[in-house]
Parts: structure tokens; C-alpha cells; sequence
């Protein structure tokens, strides 16, 4: 699997300019969607990125140790304990307060240093997961105490549908978010992910954290995708046979052949995470020919039908492009029934990843 760095990098750099003048950030979390933190977040660094978001404490403390004492460092999930808050003290990194269970964690802890302490706070304005409820954020109008610990840096919220830039709950949260702000401590505001950054200068605010996007998935789906492609994944013809007529493919006998063909079969399965809902549905490219995944994708192998393909071109040990290539991250995400985030997180360990630029 070959991974472009400088892919990532140009499109941060595009976000960066469709946003200006907001601050570009970088969600690095689930190892940079499954493609590298290490890797990832220094090229990203090295461009001049100052902001990264991860999901758990766990992760700030690895990238903490990446990139050293200069990013600024955001953990989503916020503290649930203790000894959780002390350490993103330590290693100066900002939690993401969800509630006021969580606020007042952190009030304890600033209490201790005699001063507040930074933080994040992130207000639910319609997803209903994580953020500050409505009677929190009322709770805190009315009460500054709450947070008298809480040096806020940030306050944030989330977009349901962003991808879908007719959708009305855009301009519902975006509304519900400015009425919730107006509650609480004066701060700089994010609510742009990566769609976010494509609906619009009211959606910017003071910074944006695109995620996705960063990884070649298309943010504006409707439209065509303006970020590079950052993923080439490849398998390798381990076998080719022909097949006659009125025979049957792979398990559950689930294709049967009309005309004979050859059959390619590819090491590369569900367990690498080519997800088996791709079954009859996913296309691959073959020497520069596109070829449809026949039978079901099994644990290491798939089967491709390279009848349309040069003999010279389809032999086993010949490459086959599954993502990149010919075949977008979008559409093998479309032919699987998911969404480009899960395709990328699922890539297994397997693959020998290469990095470029």
C-alpha cells in the first residue's frame, strides 16, 4: 500500500486556503484514519500544521511524544478520571469537555495549580453524542462558576450533515450554536469538519478540523473531489484460470459464468480489510483495464473476471490497483455500502505500507 504524503500535505494546504482565515487543524485520530500517525502528523507538522485533534488520551500521549512540546494537542473524548486529567496536565494537552461531569474534573484539578486550567468545551447542537446539553449550557449562563476552572481556548460543536450541503439541520445547528455560545465564556469557535469547510464562510468560525478530507475522501460528494488522492492499494494475481460456461465462483457458488472467462484471484480479503459487502459489487483495475470482483470476497483472496484483459497483462504475479489507481476511495466505499472512513480504519495490518513524498 503506497501512501502520499505529500498528497496529505497538498490537501491540508487547500483546506487551509478555502478556510483562511481560519486555522486549518489536522484530526489525526485512529492512527491517522488507519494510514500512519507517525508518519502522517510529522509531514503534516513539518508543513506548518499547529493544531491536531485526537480521540483518547492514549493517542495524545503517543503524538505528544511524536511532536514533541510545540503543536497544540486536543483530545476529543475529554478526561473521565483523575489521573487521566493529570496527565494531559503534564503533557500540556487540551481535553475536550463533553459535560459538566467532565468540567468539573477539570475545575478539581485547576484548583490544585491555584489557576484555571486550558480546555475545550463542546456543546451539543443536534447529534446528541457528546457535547453540553441545552440545560448544561443554561446551567453555565447562568452560573460562570461552573467553569471557574476552565481556561477555555475553544468552544466547539459538530455537524451532522455536513456532506449534504442542501440539508437543513446545517443551518439549524449553525443557529443553535451561535444562540449557545452567547451563554458561555468568550472564545475562539470551531464547527467545520471536513465538509464543513466547503458550506461556507458562517460555518469557519476561528478554526476548522478537517479529517477525512486530509485522506483523499470526497467532501463535497455531490460535486467533483477537489483533494488529491492519497491511497494506492494493491494486490497481486496469485493464480488465473479459465472458466467455462454455467460453472460457479468462489463460496456459496455465489457467481455463475455465462461465457468463458478467466478468473483471477488476488491476495486480498476481508482480513486486510477489503470488506466482504464489496462481493459482486467492487471493481479493480488490471492493466489498465477495469474489472468487476466476481463471487464473495473470502478472508484472503478475491476473485476478479479478467476475461476483458490481455493474457500478458493478467498473470499471476501481475499487480491489481483495489483502491487508487483507476478505482476511487469514494466508489470502492459506494460498492462496500460504507463510507470512505471505515474502508481506510479497516485496512489491516498486513499490508506493507510505503511511504512517498
Amino acid at each position: 500500500m503506497s501512501i502520499d504524503l505529500g498528497a496529505i500535505v497538498a490537501n491540508w494546504r487547500l483546506l487551509c486556503e478555502r478556510a483562511a482565515p481560519a486555522e486549518c487543524a489536522a484530526v489525526v485520530k485512529a492512527d491517522a484514519y488507519g494510514l500512519g500517525v507517525a508518519e502522517v502528523a510529522r509531514a503534516l507538522a513539518a508543513a506548518g500544521c499547529g493544531t491536531f485533534f485526537v480521540a483518547t488520551v492514549d493517542e495524545a500521549v503517543a503524538l505528544r511524544a511524536l511532536l514533541g512540546a510545540e503543536p497544540s494537542i486536543v483530545v476529543l473524548h475529554g478526561v473521565s478520571t483523575r489521573a487521566e486529567a493529570d496527565e494531559l496536565r503534564r503533557l500540556d494537552v487540551l481535553p475536550v469537555l463533553n459535560s459538566l461531569a467532565q468540567v468539573a474534573l477539570w475545575n478539581e484539578l485547576a484548583k490544585t495549580g491555584g489557576a484555571p486550567l486550558p480546555c475545550v468545551l463542546h456543546i451539543d447542537t443536534g447529534m446528541n453524542r457528546l457535547g453540553l446539553s441545552s440545560v448544561e449550557v443554561q446551567k453555565v449562563g447562568l452560573d460562570r462558576r461552573l467553569v471557574a476552572g476552565c481556561d477555555v481556548r475553544l468552544v466547539m460543536s459538530h455537524l451532522a450533515c455536513a456532506e449534504d450541503s442542501a440539508n437543513k439541520m446545517n443551518r439549524r445547528q449553525l443557529v443553535t450554536f451561535l444562540q449557545r455560545c452567547a451563554a458561555l465564556p468568550s472564545a475562539p469557535q470551531s464547527l467545520a469538519n471536513s465538509a464543513g469547510v466547503f458550506l461556507g464562510d458562517g460555518y469557519r468560525f476561528e478554526l476548522v478540523r478537517p479529517g477525512i478530507a486530509l485522506y483523499g475522501a470526497n467532501p463535497v460528494p455531490s460535486g467533483v473531489n477537489p483533494m488529491g488522492e492519497v491511497v494506492h492499494l494493491q494486490g497481486r494475481i496469485l493464480q488465473v484460470r479459465r472458466v467455462d460456461a454455467n460453472e460457479t465462483v468462489g463460496y456459496g457458488a455465489a457467481f455463475s459464468v455465462t461465457v468463458p472467462t478467466r478468473i483471477a484471484t488476488v491476495a486480498a480479503g476481508y482480513a486486510d480489510g477489503y470488506l466482504r459487502s464489496a462481493s459482486g459489487r467492487g471493481m479493480a483495475m488490471v492493466g489498465g483495464v477495469r474489472v468487476p470482483i466476481v463471487g464473495r470476497v473470502s478472508m484472503d483472496l478475491i476473485t476478479l473476471d479478467v476475461g476483458a484483459v490481455p493474457e500478458a497483462d493478467a498473470q499471476a504475479g501481475a499487480p491489481v490497483s483495489l483502491i487508487g489507481g483507476g478505482v476511487s476511495l469514494d466508489e470502492v466505499a459506494t460498492h462496500a455500502g460504507t463510507i470512505p472512513y471505515e474502508i481506510l480504519t479497516s485496512l489491516g495490518a498486513r499490508y506493507r505500507r510505503e511511504y512517498r513524498g
